[in-house]
């Protein structure tokens, strides 16, 4: 089992998490090879748990290198803890950590010599490099493994090591990309434990970049939604359910006629995809009037509501519609020649 027994906050007190975003974009643009990889005109993240959220290829990666100065935009600016990527690149990554996804570790070394390594190359000393280094590797669950060479540990051990190397150095944001990548499920649980608490009690913003909805949803408060490079959504995970959802009806008798007054009315109504078994109808929110018009429709068709319930918006719902919608609206663009 892991142990997490992660020190109370230090240097990150719980006045900051009320302070200015820690990531601004404005006009950020990247291309591959004629192939856009990011196109963002503006952008402001909170500090707070952030889910970075998109498919393979739908950019994060590629925002994640630009905020951390790895790659030179095309064109526009993003600044990092207020400071601009493109001049200020080493004192971002100073006050920054970050865990790629990629398993870059090196085989050949130990996880206190390599973690203690990383906290040297952060600016302290070597005798505070190496006590802070078993501190973090006792905090992410590999103690009594601190002393074996990363070559021989699984992959779920390696990403604890990855975690280790991007908090050594008391950071004030870190980025981690994929955290969860390859690891069982009680590891997958483990490790989502520790970034809440993390951010919960070391007051540290972290954004997390994964293309698993169950993981943004169980540790974040703020998600930004990426497709194909583009920015489709911003918003705390807590306003989901605000102006959206569905109410789920089930009527006692042919619901044909119901369905054609509740299209009527303005209402997008059909059956519940998520039934099962009930032959429910599943109802888009429109403001307090959809009670009213399920109401008039019952009675004046004269059948019994036998079933009557509001089912908030859950983050699939978000992810799913969003991008749907922006990928028919870039299909259009093109169809249209880009106008």
């Amino acid at each position: 089992m892991l142990s997490v027994a992660i020190a109370e906050p230090n240097n990150h007190t719980s006045s900051t998490l009320d302070a200015a975003p820690v990531v601004e974009i404005l006009g950020l643009r990247k291309t591959y090879r004629g192939i856009v990889a990011f196109d963002v005109a503006e952008l402001n993240v909170p500090r707070a748990a952030i889910g970075l959220l998109g498919a393979n290829g739908a950019g994060k990666t590629t925002l994640l290198r630009l905020l951390l100065g790895l790659s030179r935009p095309d064109r526009g600016d993003a600044r990092v803890l207020g400071r601009n990527t493109r001049g200020q690149a080493i004192a971002i990554r100073e006050r920054v950590g970050y865990m790629p996804e990629s398993d870059c570790l090196p085989p050949g070394t130990t996880a206190a010599d390599f973690v203690g390594h990383m906290a040297r190359m952060s600016g302290l000393p070597a005798r505070a490099a190496r006590q802070r280094a078993n501190d973090v590797l006792y905090q992410v669950g590999l103690d009594e493994e601190r002393y074996r060479l990363i070559k021989g540990f699984s992959t779920g051990m390696k990403q604890r090591v990855k975690l280790a190397q991007a908090i050594v150095h008391d950071p004030e944001l870190v980025f981690l990309d994929e955290p969860t990548n390859g690891m069982d499920p009680q590891g997958r649980e483990e490790m989502l434990d520790l970034i809440t608490r993390i951010y919960r009690r070391l007051g540290i913003a972290v954004i997390v970049s994964s293309h698993i909805l169950e993981d943004i949803e169980r540790v974040c408060d703020h998600v930004v939604i990426l497709n194909a490079g583009r920015l489709v959504a911003s918003q705390p995970i807590g306003d989901l359910g605000d102006g959206g959802g569905d109410v789920i009806v089930r009527v006692e008798g042919d619901p044909g006629p119901f369905l054609a007054r509740l299209a009527a009315a303005g209402l997008v109504a059909g059956p519940d995809p998520h039934a099962s078994g009930l032959d429910e109808i599943a109802i888009r929110a429109d403001g307090d009037r959809v009670y009213d018009v399920i109401r008039d429709a019952a009675a004046d068709l004269n059948l019994p509501l036998r079933a009557l319930r509001a089912r908030g918006r859950s983050l699939e719902d978000l992810y799913l519609g969003m991008v749907s919608a922006d990928s028919a609206e870039a299909e259009a663009k093109s169809d249209n020649g880009g106008n």
